[in-house]
């Protein structure tokens, strides 16, 4: 009897063309979401900048050369060089992480919306569940 319950349920919603739009749009956004993780390699990366640089200003400056891996050459500047080519680098990498941000939060606030809809309308005969890790 529940069984037949469920059925009946289930096939009492019609699902329109632009439900299934907005079920493929949910599904899109989803795997798209992954740039979390890139957000979190660039986020290491910059630490990892932000520990080079305050190496660098605590060296002694009078004779300091340093090497510079750019691709596959190194290349020798001063401390003050290198601070300034860290600096840049630090800069073009925290923007790409805001932009990636922004874009990462945008993302979630179209896919919470479109799952209140989907909800509202389908209510437990879809699951729209994301895994959180």
């Amino acid at each position: 009897m529940v069984a037949t319950m469920k059925k009946a349920a289930a096939e009492d919603v019609n699902v329109t063309f632009e439900d299934q739009q907005k079920i493929n749009k949910f599904a899109r956004d989803t795997s798209r979401i992954t740039e979390q993780k890139e957000i979190e390699v660039k986020k290491n990366h910059l630490q990892n900048l932000e520990d080079t640089f305050n190496d660098i200003m605590l060296a002694d400056g009078d004779c300091f050369m340093t090497q510079y891996l750019i691709r596959d050459v190194l290349i020798s500047h001063s401390q003050e060089e290198a601070q300034e080519m860290l600096e840049e680098a630090k800069k073009t990498l925290q923007e790409e992480i805001d932009a990636l941000e922004s874009r990462v939060g945008a993302i979630q606030w179209v896919l919470a919306n479109l799952k209140v809809q989907l909800y509202t309308k389908f209510g437990s005969n879809i699951n729209l569940g994301v895994d959180e890790s």
